[in-house]
């Protein structure tokens, strides 16, 4: 018996209890007190998430629809834009702001590397004339599984005027991000990552100097535009009909987020990071991302040489239900990806990995079998006494 689904992705991520109960509730007016209510509680969360004091608005889209919301908002066609990658959603961005008419300078790092500070420091320090508008960086790159350093990066950049826009879709609350020290100007987020919610819901964080700039944008906008949502936050409501029950998820969401802790959070993703590295390097397999800059949402595995990644997610969906991400582009069948972020538990991850070796072997890749299974068992000893 396979049971439920083990949706081990980089997100969307499995649904606790207590948020699917409150998912389940009868809806209500969308302009009335009730939901003015919930609306402020749920951008409060957020702002303490991002750790800033500014501005937040929550749009009813996918993360992809916050990062078009950043690009129309604060950039205006001609805008020098500088958009770092690492990866499918770091040349996303890129996209959106060329669709959008900025003059994208494109800076790519190897996949399944971080950006390099110095570099883009010394990029924007030859920009003496102050031509870049903004930059554009990936707080965290599912599709490699690596993390920037935004803080280093921003730092790199001295003083360099340029707006710092950064999608922390999969990012926010797996990995620390703070808004407002670390001088970033603009934060995307999405509901179906670390938040622990469905998809349906983002997030779009700004300061005074974004706010600024969107007032001399001549980006054409209706949907995603900010004074409309702002005067319409300040009624308490969206200026469009928002999907009432994802706010009931969101709320509750943040009430565990606010039980465990950010601290406590972030050390959670950073456990089970290691531990599912350690695991898989006791296995005998390699790693995409180096292990400084791994990512605590989610692991990018290089498959055995002749056995090729699908067909090791093919056999953990039809053998045990176990759902796990494939490589992207030229990582297709190269890697795959196992999910940690949201609420997922240690037990998960242990099926995982003892599935995972059970897979390998049947696929016929000659390891010790349970070195995987034990390297969990002594990271949970070691780092989870009570």
């Amino acid at each position: 018996m396979t049971g439920e689904q083990f949706l081990m992705l980089p997100g969307p991520t499995p649904l606790p209890n207590r948020i699917i109960r409150a998912m389940s509730r009868p809806l209500i007016n969308h302009r009335g007190p009730e939901f003015k209510k919930i609306l402020l509680e749920v951008t409060e969360g957020v702002k303490e998430i991002c750790q800033t004091k500014h501005h937040v608005l929550i749009y009813p889209s996918s993360g992809t629809g916050g990062l078009e919301a950043a690009v129309v908002n604060f950039i205006s066609p001609g805008d020098k834009v500088l958009a770092v990658s690492i990866g499918v959603f770091g040349d996303r961005f890129a996209s959106i702001a060329k669709k959008f008419g900025a003059e994208v300078e494109k800076m790519d790092f190897t996949w399944g590397e971080a950006a390099d500070p110095e570099i883009i420091g010394e990029r924007l320090k030859k920009d003496i004339n102050r031509e870049i508008k903004a930059v554009l960086i990936t707080h965290n790159e599912t599709s490699t599984g690596v993390f920037n350093d935004l803080k280093a990066i921003k730092e790199a950049a001295g003083n360099h005027p340029a707006l710092f826009l950064v999608d922390a879709v999969s990012g926010l609350a797996a990995v620390d991000l703070k808004m407002d020290e670390w001088g970033i100007d603009v934060v995307v987020s999405g509901s179906q990552k670390a938040f622990m919610v469905p998809p349906g819901l983002c997030f779009l964080a700004f300061n005074d100097r974004a706010y600024e700039a969107y007032k001399k944008s001549k980006s054409p906008k209706f949907y995603w535009d900010i004074d409309l949502g702002l005067e319409y936050l300040a009624k308490g409501q969206n200026p469009v009909t928002p999907p009432i029950s994802i706010y009931y998820g969101m709320q509750e969401a943040l009430k565990m987020m606010k039980e465990e802790g950010l601290e406590n959070i972030l050390k959670r993703h950073k456990n089970y990071r290691d531990m599912v590295r350690e695991s898989i390097k006791s296995v005998g397999l390699k790693l995409l991302a180096n292990d400084e800059n791994a990512s605590t949402a989610g692991t990018s595995v290089i498959a055995p040489e002749g056995i090729g990644a699908n067909k090791i997610r093919q056999y953990m969906l039809e053998k045990f239900n176990i759902v796990l991400a494939g490589g992207q582009q030229s990582l297709n069948d190269v890697i795959f990806r196992i999910g940690h972020l949201g609420y997922v538990r240690e037990l998960d991850l242990l099926a995982v990995i003892a599935a995972l070796e059970i897979t390998l072997k049947e696929l016929g890749f000659a390891f010790d079998m349970g070195a995987g299974v034990r390297k969990a068992q002594e990271f949970l000893l070691n780092n989870y006494k009570g």
